[in-house]
């Protein structure tokens, strides 16, 4: 089945921002869509968002440059070619922007269409979105990474990490995690609304706190979890997003909230503590995403028990990923598909971090969209772990209902293995 048109129009993410919806209309009349998502706290090495940077037309975020460049260049290059050659149409994508970064064409333009393509190359086959990823060969349900607090980037810097998660750990069934989080996040609001302490909701819908330091959300978060009914470490464990190069300046580690200046050393400590003050489970870009001497050593000393994923630092890029697994930075790589640019280059990132024998956890950006195509692809590559903000917003609900959808079309095929998806790291030989 060939391609026939081509189009794309502005929409609006979660912030009210502009981004770019991709259409692909197949010659037998079948069409897909391709939504894309923006990050807030962007790592340096991410494939590039193309934005118009006119100030008079949205303050610059618009994208109509972007939408030009799939309506002429990319529609020109891709009409008649066969939807089911995903590959080959992201070779052809990434050859005609040309740049290392897809910075021509714009990543979001280019990320937009894969999208498009893929969906539409799933409806031709009448097969859902991630039976047609995963070549009919998916089935795990994953578990949850969800956001009780916001901070950094996504909260105005009301705490210095950016994310503070939990993960059902002792969930037993898919329904069960969303139960067990709906619970202590809403014991979280409570504890913090008694105490003064919440100003509203963050991007991604956890609560905006008001601290005074970066202990404090510890203890409220310890809190939320007892009044929830339920126990730390055993039940659920706590998962950061440190996101430490929004923190570096080269030299030192500035954390705002308390007007601390850390070297890398004295960070590291940090980490070290709380590691083994909280039943930390998963810790992300605890540092910056040049410190690769820092992500060594903690690895080396945590490694076995603490899932250490990479965002900042691998950014979904093929070639870092195979560094950091030489390397033996961290065990875990976090998954985005504006990070990378493509579809296929996706699939492959994944791929090549379970031949590794780590884990990818599958993520959304702090800018969505009501699309739901990442729980899709979790269950396509029996990925094992989604994390797509919090348990409120529907741009982030629709991801977590979204998987309920699949597990009851997968049936009696569908798996769920919940805190059983650590075990193979955790019981590893520490590196």
């Amino acid at each position: 089945m060939n391609i026939k048109n081509i189009d794309a129009y502005q929409i609006y993410d979660s912030r009210g921002y502009p981004t770019l919806e991709v259409e692909v209309l197949l010659e037998d009349g079948t069409t897909g869509y391709g939504l894309v998502p923006s990050g807030a706290s962007t790592g340096q090495f991410e494939a590039w968002e193309l934005r118009d940077g006119t100030a008079s037309k949205f303050r610059g975020k618009s994208v109509y440059n972007a939408i030009d460049n799939v309506k002429v260049e990319i529609a020109k290059a891709l009409s008649g070619v066969n939807v089911f050659e995903q590959e080959e149409i992201d070779k052809k994508m990434i050859a005609l922007d040309g740049t290392p970064n897809k910075s021509r064409l714009g990543a979001n333009a280019i990320l937009g269409t894969s999208m498009a393509v893929a969906n539409a190359a799933a409806n031709a086959k009448n097969q859902k979105l991630y039976e047609y990823l995963g070549n009919g060969q998916g089935h795990l349900i994953p578990l949850n990474e969800i956001q009780i607090l916001g901070g950094g980037a996504h909260a105005d810097w009301a705490t210095d990490i950016q994310d503070f998660l939990v993960i059902a750990i002792g969930a037993k069934s898919y329904e069960e995690t969303l139960e067990m989080t709906h619970n202590i996040y809403h014991a979280a609001g409570e504890v913090m609304k008694e105490k003064g302490k919440c100003v509203g909701i963050a991007d991604e819908g956890g609560w905006w706190p008001d601290y005074s330091n970066n202990e404090e959300p510890f203890e409220v978060f310890m809190e939320a979890i007892k009044r929830a009914g339920y126990e730390a470490g055993k039940d659920v464990a706590l998962s950061l997003d440190i996101a430490a190069s929004d923190l570096f300046d080269g030299e030192n580690y500035h954390l705002r909230l308390e007007n601390k200046k850390l070297t890398p050393d004295e960070f590291y400590e940090m980490m070290k503590m709380w590691c083994e003050k909280y039943p930390i489970i998963s810790i992300e870009d605890p540092f910056a995403d040049t410190e690769f001497d820092y992500w060594k050593k903690f690895t080396q000393e945590f490694g076995h028990r603490v899932q250490i994923i990479g965002d900042d630092l691998f950014t979904t890029n093929i070639k870092r990923i195979k560094e950091g697994i030489a390397q033996k930075l961290a065990n875990s790589v976090l998954i985005k598909l504006n990070q990378i640019g493509t579809v296929s280059e996706t699939l492959e990132a994944i791929a090549l971090t379970q031949k590794a024998g780590w884990l990818p956890v599958v993520s959304a950006r702090s800018g969505e969209t009501e699309d739901a195509f990442i729980s899709h692809l979790a269950v396509a590559t029996n990925a094992g772990q989604l994390k797509v903000g919090s348990f409120a917003r529907s741009e982030r609900m629709v991801k977590w209902n979204e998987n309920l959808r699949i597990q009851r079309h997968l049936g009696e095929k569908a798996t769920f293995i919940g805190g059983e998806i650590y075990e193979n790291i955790f019981t590893a030989t520490p590196v």
